[in-house]
């Protein structure tokens, strides 16, 4: 006879605790409806030392990444060490990267998976690894937006990335199984898909032998119970017409796009391995706002970079305050091991500045962006409800992500539901927030 104690429980939970991006996100939900087919119960929190065993899926990708996956590790051989947990494994990028440092320098841990073996952890913990189950999720997400991730690695080799060296060339993943794995997350009640990848606009180029993102983008918009489609990570060298087509005309594709420019002096993006330059560059923006009117545009860029001068980064500022981007965000360069510019070009930029440029950078778009939240004072956005914080429903536009843009504060009279949509008139701004009341014909609906 088996007899459920809690020390038997805590040997059937497993805590996976997911660091670094959105694709690492996705990577564990599917290990974790592997896990909780073969019995295992599931938590995903990096403080929680209930569960007897835990999983780090990690981050390699900039230092601070690095370090944060490092520091995550250390406390939980700590709580190992403490009879807290009995086993934990460590997975993905860092792990793909450094494998055989972390188990010379941290060898409490039972063991390392790469990202390029993420079953292996699943084979070592369950009887049989099911390949059946290769579609199915257990979300981290709240239930009313997922990721879709449609692809795998990378073939651009930016001077600067160490994504290739860490996940490999591009793989795109078969547009039968995607379209199964979102209809599956539809069927949960998952309303909002953000495709991602390394470059979401190379997808299908390897298995179909042309690039194939836009056939994929109208094939979700087909599935029954998803509202919103939101690109996130598209190369802009080479953007497919037929994907700005895509976005203008399918109602269910928010009129947002993700796209990493990096910088805008082409002294800069030639040593960073950009392939565009400023004037592709530019004539890409032009043409994404002309054909898609209203759109919101997310940027990343790199300051500090091998041989950026002031004034290639005057060039930036200007570019920055000439675009007027809707969403942005900076780093700073920091040398990966392995990748052309750490080999071949010298760290010559000091981390005052690099931190001082990505400030200016920030002071520039906090001006823009508080401009841009007040010019929608006394329009009516529809959103979706995320949550409630104090006396505030969160809310989120089309033109808003979940974790890295701003949020629409909400004060309703009447209750909102999580995961569903309303139309709100905004009437506050602040720099990364807005503040809206519920719309009058809301209102009369919730009245009937």
């Amino acid at each position: 006879m088996i007899f459920d104690t809690p020390v038997m429980r805590k040997k059937k939970t497993i805590n996976v605790v997911t660091l670094g991006c959105s694709k690492n996100i996705v990577d564990s939900e599917h290990i974790m409806a592997q896990l909780k087919e073969n019995g295992y119960d599931l938590i995903a929190d990096s403080n929680d030392t209930r569960a007897g065993i835990v999983i780090i899926n990690t981050c390699g990708f900039i230092g601070d990444a690095k370090e944060e996956s490092i520091d995550t590790i250390l406390s939980f051989v700590q709580a190992k060490n403490e009879g807290k947990i009995e086993k934990l494994f460590v997975i993905g990028c860092l792990s793909e990267r450094y494998a055989d440092e972390l188990r010379t320098e941290i060898p409490e841990v039972d063991e390392y998976f790469g990202a390029r073996d993420l079953s292996g952890v699943v084979r070592i913990l369950c009887p049989t690894y099911r390949p059946e189950l290769e579609t199915d999720r257990v979300l981290t997400t709240p239930p009313h937006y997922a990721y879709l991730k449609i692809s795998e690695g990378c073939d651009w080799h930016c001077s600067y990335c160490a994504i290739p060296l860490i996940r490999g060339p591009h793989v795109s993943i078969p547009m039968e199984k995607l379209i199964q794995e979102a209809e599956r997350l539809a069927a949960s009640g998952v309303k909002e898909l953000i495709v991602i990848a390394q470059d979401t606009t190379y997808y299908g180029i390897d298995l179909y032998g042309k690039r194939r993102l836009a056939d994929l983008l109208h094939e979700l918009c087909r599935i029954e119970g998803i509202e919103w489609i939101r690109l996130h990570y598209a190369y802009p060298s080479g953007f497919p017409q037929d994907v700005i087509d895509a976005i203008r005309d399918e109602p269910k594709i928010c009129k947002y796009l993700d796209i990493p420019l990096q910088h805008i002096a082409d002294n800069q993006l030639s040593a960073m391995k950009r392939r565009i330059t400023k004037e592709r560059t530019k004539e890409l923006i032009g043409r994404l706002r002309h054909e898609i009117p209203g759109i919101a545009i997310r940027t990343t860029l790199l300051v500090g970079f091998p041989g950026e001068s002031e004034k290639d980064f005057a060039e930036l500022e200007q570019f920055v305050r000439e675009e007027r981007f809707e969403r942005l965000g900076v780093f700073t360069y920091s040398q990966e091991e392995g990748t052309f510019s750490a080999e071949h070009l010298a760290d010559d930029v000091s981390q005052a500045i690099k931190e001082s440029r990505a400030e200016r950078i920030m002071m520039i778009q906090n001006e823009i962006s508080h401009n841009l939240n007040e010019s929608r004072i006394g329009f009516s956005e529809r959103v979706i409800i995320d949550g409630k914080e104090g006396e505030y429903y969160v809310g989120r536009s089309q033109y808003d992500s979940p974790e890295v843009d701003q949020n629409l504060l909400i004060r309703s009279d009447i209750p909102l539901e999580t995961g569903a949509f309303y139309d709100v008139t905004i009437t506050g701004a602040e720099d990364y927030d807005l503040f809206a009341c519920i719309s009058p014909t809301e209102k009369q609906e919730f009245s009937r």
